[in-house]
């Protein structure tokens, strides 16, 4: 890479079609890329500093390649440079980067994970190394750099994702393992709901709770498997556990069903789109009325876009709030106006690619401008 080159990397947001609460507990989920997208764009600077531009959130960050020291929860920055330079990569100068985006923030919908994946995609290429990082690589990176690294309850779903692209199978036992999903699906309406999310609540709550309880029945147990077992053989084990434990394993159970129906659903090119919508809207129910992530307002905005025509939906993300979302094939303007009258912002959507990298040199910056 020239120091006169800049690079731009694009990174989509995505929604969990399917295995919402499940990637943390080693289950299958379906997530799909969006059309929304984060844009890193940056080239080297001659001293070492790091000087990235956040017009979106009215916020600059500024630090030395000297001081990679986290100056707060989440300092995703630094984390990708830390996380890079253990994985052997090293850095001769710093940068100066900008980053826009129309992904909904806090909202369920990964913009997060697009900034710190388009962030190790930028240094890899930018790094001393030069690397062209595969979509997994990337993904494995920008898990370390924002999971792992701060130690919070997070799972591998989101990198795969927004770095592979398109409608993903994701397995996590034994090995991660990504198969792309044939369907062509139509449109979606996301709606944002306003709510802020509690994602390290729900997150602990949900996760710590079916971890425990699994952990105990494999240990009285050692037949056990979440991964295979099926609804009426829990009973058997109902004695294990508190009856709020009990409603918890059964929902994360009925999920993982409802995922591998899904797959084989997802597995033609041209899909049922009604048994599509109906799918969704039995995972919503799990979601509401067994994990309790939903919300009132969510609640209401999806009752307005089925009414309005939508063929199935579900909230979207850790929930608590943030967004829901619809498939919306017919007339999605009219399911987006109705989500809009029950309080939410909306956002029309397609599946998307991964993320992708482009350069320009200094001579076609300045004919472009």
């Amino acid at each position: 890479m020239r120091s006169s080159e800049s690079l731009t990397i694009s990174a989509p947001g995505r929604v969990c079609l399917f295995g919402e609460h499940q990637d943390y507990l080693g289950l299958p989920v379906i997530p799909a890329a969006i059309s929304l997208r984060i844009t890193l764009t940056g080239r080297r600077r001659t001293d070492d500093r790091i000087c990235i531009d956040l017009p979106d959130i009215r916020d600059q960050v500024d630090f030395p390649l000297t001081d990679t020291t986290y100056r707060e929860k989440r300092d995703y920055f630094r984390s990708g440079i830390n996380v890079m330079r253990r994985e052997g990569f090293s850095f001769a100068t710093g940068f100066d980067c900008s980053v826009h985006g129309n992904i909904p923030i806090n909202s369920g919908t990964s913009s997060s994970t697009a900034l710190i994946t388009a962030w190790i995609q930028f240094l890899g290429l930018m790094s001393e190394q030069q690397a062209a990082l595969s979509p997994a690589e990337t993904a494995r990176l920008a898990h370390l750099a924002e999971v792992v690294e701060f130690d919070e309850p997070g799972g591998m779903m989101d990198h795969y994702s927004i770095a592979l692209g398109d409608i993903l199978y994701l397995e996590f036992q034994p090995e991660v393992t990504a198969r792309r999903l044939p369907a062509s699906l139509g449109t979606f309406v996301l709606g944002d709901s306003g709510e802020p999310k509690d994602t390290i609540g729900i997150l602990a709550r949900v996760k710590d709770q079916v971890r425990e309880v699994t952990g105990r029945i494999e240990r009285k147990f050692p037949e056990f498997s979440l991964s295979t077992v099926a609804r009426p053989a829990l009973k058997q084990y109902r004695p294990e556990m508190t009856e709020e434990q009990f409603t918890l394993l059964e929902g994360t159970v009925e999920n993982r069903e409802l995922t591998v129906q899904a797959a084989q659903l997802l597995n033609a090119p041209a899909p049922d789109e009604q048994e599509f919508g109906r799918l969704l809207n039995r995972h919503q129910a799990v979601l509401r009325d067994v994990l309790r992530i939903s919300t009132p307002q969510i609640d209401r905005m999806l009752a307005a876009a089925l009414e309005a025509g939508a063929y199935g939906g579900k909230i979207n993300g850790s929930g608590g709030g943030g967004c829901m979302f619809v498939y919306a094939p017919e007339h999605p303007e009219r399911v987006a106006r109705a989500i809009r009258e029950s309080g939410g912002t909306t956002y029309i959507v397609d599946v998307d690619q991964g993320v992708q990298t482009t350069s320009t040199t200094a001579k076609e910056r300045l004919r472009e401008s």
